[in-house]
């Protein structure tokens, strides 16, 4: 999908690339702070995926996010990553809608900010990007780029709807404060173009990016469920079109398929409601969350019947190990099929996604397995991890060229905190 745009719109992630292509020249010296809200899911592994290759070629790195969620899970990852945080990790309490206590996070924003002089402030997701944005530096001290990679965010709310309209002017506002998007699909980027507008700002797509290592294939265990679902627990994850799916399969068809479902959210307790009302207590297993591929080798079949997505991790990962997959046509996910995005369903529609599972589950093994090894080597050639920190640091420095800031040349002292 070609976006008409004032300046040149860069695509990092290109389908024809390999991982032999030539590296891009040392980028200079950055001091980078990460700025998000929740440490959970695909966001969480993106800014963590950047920061280790950002540290990894010689910059200096910090994350501020927030101090109330992410659990266990989230603190032991980032304490983990804490000591090679050159720029410390700062979490504060943050609220998912607006709140009063913003005002206490960009406060703290502006403090850190003032001891360890950034020289690019990167925000992820609505609020994250809310806070790297209006955040001012203390006077003397020179602004920093500002990068916004939205995730989704406020731009998966239904169009038309009043708290839709609300968060399009406020991205309309926060444009002024920003050097460049770094948006991580095609999707989302048409969705700023089209409810945002035109801008004058730089615009790069940088796609997210998974290691070599994940491609490893899949060990089937044994006496697998028929179908797994791996995410977050709420509604706009299509789980009850799922649940309706399974039913009518059940009693259209006669056929009894097993399900895990791994995950948690806000509407795990309705879901469970909902598995029992249709019959299909039995047949369903909830689990919380796991490392992706302890669940993937538990089905045969991964679904993802998300209403709305960006460009989902766990569908990347799961096509990478060639997991067969049966999802919906949302977002970016159709970004990852390339040429088999035919294959996809529509969302909400339950008679849809039940016959997409049925051909899925009924497919002869060697054709399915063709068709799974094909879509892993596409999403080889374009979602590169590599290619994804290289297309991100280029965003900083382009952005720095266009304000024509003069950098300290790598290796260079960095400035006292």
């Amino acid at each position: 999908m070609a976006l008409p745009h004032l300046r040149p719109l860069d695509t990092v992630s290109d389908p024809g690339a390999d991982e032999q292509a030539p590296r891009p020249a040392p980028a200079r010296r950055q001091r980078i702070l990460h700025v998000f809200r929740a440490p959970v899911g695909g966001l969480f592994r993106h800014v963590l995926d950047v920061a280790r290759l950002q540290i990894a070629a010689g910059h200096e790195v910090g994350v501020f996010c927030d101090a109330s969620t992410g659990g266990e899970r989230a603190a032991a990852v980032l304490a983990e990553l804490a000591p090679r945080l050159a720029l410390g990790l700062t979490r504060v309490p943050m609220r998912r809608n607006p709140h009063p206590l913003d005002l206490s996070a960009i406060a703290g924003l502006y403090r850190l900010a003032g001891r360890i002089r950034p020289t690019v402030l990167h925000g992820h997701g609505s609020k994250g990007g809310l806070f790297a944005r209006i955040a001012v530096m203390p006077r003397g001290l020179a602004d920093p780029v500002r990068a916004y990679t939205p995730h989704g965010g406020s731009f998966n709310y239904r169009p038309g709807t009043p708290l839709h309209r609300v968060y399009m002017a406020a991205e309309a506002a926060l444009t002024r404060r920003t050097d460049i998007f770094l948006f991580e699909s095609e999707y989302i980027a048409g969705r700023y173009r089209t409810y945002v507008g035109e801008t004058d700002r730089l615009v790069r797509i940088v796609h997210n990016g998974i290691d070599a290592s994940e491609f490893a294939p899949i060990q089937r265990a044994p006496d697998p469920f028929d179908l797994v679902y791996i995410g977050e627990l709420r509604d706009a994850k299509g789980v009850p079109v799922l649940f309706d799916a399974l039913a009518r399969l059940r009693n259209a068809f006669g056929r009894r398929l097993t399900l895990l479902v791994v995950g948690s959210g806000p509407d795990e307790a309705t879901l469970k409601a909902r598995a029992d009302s249709l019959g299909l207590g039995a047949a369903i297993r909830f689990e919380p969350p796991q490392p992706i591929r302890a669940a993937l080798c538990r089905g045969r079949v991964m679904v993802v019947p998300s209403f709305a997505e960006s460009l989902p991790y766990v569908v990347l990962e799961a096509a990478a190990a060639a997991q067969p997959l049966v999802a919906t046509t949302v977002g970016g996910i159709p970004e990852i099929f390339g040429p088999a995005a035919g294959a996809l369903v529509p969302p909400r529609d339950v008679e849809a996604l039940a016959l997409a599972v049925l051909r899925k589950l009924d497919q002869p093994e060697e054709a399915c397995r063709d068709e799974a090894a094909g879509l892993s080597a596409f999403i080889r050639a374009r979602f590169s991890m590599q290619r994804m920190a290289d297309g991100v640091l280029a965003g900083y420095a382009a952005a720095h060229e266009q304000r024509g800031d003069i950098q300290p040349v790598p290796g260079a002292p960095a400035p006292s905190r």
